[in-house]
């Protein structure tokens, strides 16, 4: 379509206030290109970079077709992670800021079971969750898809990659015959056009060859021939990212360069598949509102990961394939921004290498790989960035009804905060965290204890 703005898109009224929200008005090129067939009711194929605006794609078509006057689950995205079914939601719930009564509910493993059968007493117009845990409850008979027709598999390479392929094609088969089916992906091997063959109907293929921008990314092997976090926190002070990914392949090693990296003095996380759910929650808020500049997770753990203006991606070591290597580093040089990757490696890793810039070479994204040198990092290193902001917990959230502007109004007033000084707030059932500039924490938090939110006194802690 020659019209690339979302007014120009025939969509329902009631969506228009969340495309407003999002400040959406120009479409991505995925968007304009798979979009009027996705609205028109077409099985779609889209494979395009991670933060390319699928999300946004899928989720206008679900929400088009979902009628919230029927009783019924008519909608089910199925995602390879929890965090991604998390981010996937909370879109989903701000597209659909202008429609009442829309019940989206998020079924993950990893987490209770109780709550979810409860929340299943009423069944919820659309489903975001991983497909384990979604069969699980199908086979409980707690959850009824057949009257879903829309199907969404968003990131179906690491949904197959994660060994999900069985749970996908047997909750596919128990949703409406007449379906629409809809799947994204950001890369396209042979396991995905054999799905997809299964799965979908007449398919519109759309992707690269429908216009998806190539991000800029600079990209740089470093030699690594001895231990390797003193070379991570080397490039990070040479390069000073405000926001940085690295990548290990082990959760152990998330854990020790953590460690290292906070020892050096970085404002370090780490995030990978053996913390708790609310630990995991936390490390996103804060990496994502800016309280921390790096984080140390897997690929796994990250999969649901989606900041605006990362910087950098480091991989301490070059991952398995190709395919994860660009998954990776997709996740910078996003909305046209430039970025920067760089991926330790040492004679031991020639073969990844050699794979990777095979692959790098057909993709042609950004400018050529170039090797650099680093000297390691000796003793605690003098000028180490800081966060510019800190996160306070209150233990209050949604179920409270607690609102963004609510806990805006309290720091403003009793807290005596400006606006400036708050930066990115987010609300959970039973708990918030909103971002202090750094100064001013300490004062923020302090008044807060002593006042009241929305006339209510709440613990509150940083983080």
């Amino acid at each position: 379509m020659t019209d690339t703005s979302f007014a120009a898109l025939p969509l329902p009224d009631d969506l228009r206030p969340g495309l407003d929200a999002l400040g959406y008005t120009t479409m991505t090129a995925i968007q304009a290109a798979a979009l009027p067939h996705v609205l028109a009711g077409r099985d779609v194929v889209a494979h395009a970079p991670t933060g390319s605006g699928k999300t946004a794609t899928y989720g206008l078509g679900l929400l088009a077709r979902v009628d919230v006057a029927q009783g019924e689950t008519q909608a089910l995205v199925l995602c390879p992670t929890r965090e991604l079914a998390d981010q996937v939601a909370r879109q989903l719930r701000t597209l659909a800021t202008g429609r009442a009564n829309l019940k989206i509910a998020v079924l993950c493993g990893g987490i209770p079971l109780a709550p979810q059968l409860a929340s299943l007493a009423h069944a919820p117009h659309v489903v975001v969750g991983t497909p384990g845990r979604v069969l699980e409850l199908v086979e409980r008979d707690a959850l009824q898809l057949s009257k879903v027709r829309v199907v969404v598999l968003d990131e179906a390479d690491r949904m197959l990659d994660m060994g999900f392929e069985a749970d996908v094609r047997a909750l596919v088969r128990r949703t409406h015959r007449e379906r629409q089916g809809l799947l994204f992906s950001a890369t396209f091997p042979d396991a995905i056009r054999t799905l997809a063959a299964a799965l979908l109907r007449e398919p519109v293929d759309v992707g690269v060859a429908a216009g998806v921008e190539v991000p800029a990314i600079e990209q740089a092997f470093i030699e690594a021939d001895g231990p390797r976090a003193p070379l991570v926190a080397a490039a990070l002070l040479a390069h000073r990212p405000q926001s940085c990914v690295v990548f290990c392949n082990t959760r152990r090693d998330v854990d020790e360069l953590a460690g290292s990296l906070a020892h050096y003095g970085f404002d370090a996380l780490a995030l990978h598949g053996d913390m708790e759910q609310r630990d995991r929650e936390e490390v996103l808020v804060r990496f994502a509102n800016r309280s921390a500049l790096v984080l140390v997770a897997t690929d796994v753990a990250a999969r649901g990961l989606d900041i605006d203006g990362l910087d950098a991606v480091v991989n301490f070591e070059p991952p398995s394939d190709a395919d994860t290597y660009l998954h990776r580093i997709g996740r910078t040089g996003r909305a046209g921004r430039g970025g920067l990757a760089l991926t330790l490696a040492g004679p031991r890793d020639a073969s990844r290498i050699a794979a990777i810039v095979e692959r790098m070479s057909v993709e042609r994204m950004g400018i050529p790989i170039r090797s650099e040198r680093i000297a390691p990092v000796a003793g605690k290193p003098r000028g180490v960035p800081v966060a510019a902001m800190a996160t306070l917990r209150i233990d209050a959230g949604r179920t409270d009804k607690l609102r963004p502007g609510d806990i805006v109004g309290a720091l403003t007033g009793d807290a005596g905060l400006h606006k400036d000084a708050i930066g990115k707030i987010d609300v959970y059932p039973t708990r918030s965290y909103v971002a202090i500039a750094r100064a001013k924490a300490t004062e923020a938090l302090e008044r807060l204890r002593a006042g009241k939110i929305k006339g209510r006194r709440f613990r509150v802690s940083r983080l």
